[in-house]
């Protein structure tokens, strides 16, 4: 087996979520933990977005019906599958499980928080234009006025 070969296969996948309102992004945290993006560990025989829907419903009480499809990031020995979904004004995040916290942010104001880096880099790609698709379903201008 090839070196990139072992390697790739010691990287773990996982589902990861940018979930925004009211022009904020949730983040969530353990106790004594940092501040990160909802999602987990894709489970064996899951496709990515059933395992975001799942990690979401878990750390949060939140049940989504469409989720998009925004990048694969590579992080250190995680791939990060990254989704987006814009929730309703109405939408009450609740910590469940191992979750102590579920806050919204401003995106300017995520930067200056105690994050996982995986979640300040997946944050500040999915605002360049880069990481912009025309299907995704994020208001990008609303984001954009609070930086």
């Amino acid at each position: 087996m090839s070196r990139a070969n072992r390697f790739h296969k010691t990287m773990r996948e996982r589902a990861t979520i940018i979930c925004t309102r009211d022009e904020k992004i949730l983040l969530v945290t353990r106790r004594r933990s940092r501040w990160a993006l909802p999602g987990g560990t894709i489970r064996r025989k899951e496709t990515p977005e059933e395992a975001a829907r799942r990690e979401l419903e878990e750390e949060t009480g939140l049940v989504v019906s469409e989720l998009k499809y925004l990048f694969l990031f590579g992080g250190i020995n995680k791939h990060h599958h990254v989704f987006s979904v814009n929730l309703a004004r109405d939408a009450k995040p609740e910590p469940r499980n191992e979750i102590a916290r579920c806050e919204w942010f401003k995106a300017a104001h995520i930067a200056t928080l105690a994050t996982s880096v995986p979640t300040r880099e997946i944050v500040a790609l999915a605002r360049t234009p880069a990481g912009r698709a025309e299907d995704v379903a994020i208001d990008w201008a609303a984001i954009d006025a609070l930086v």
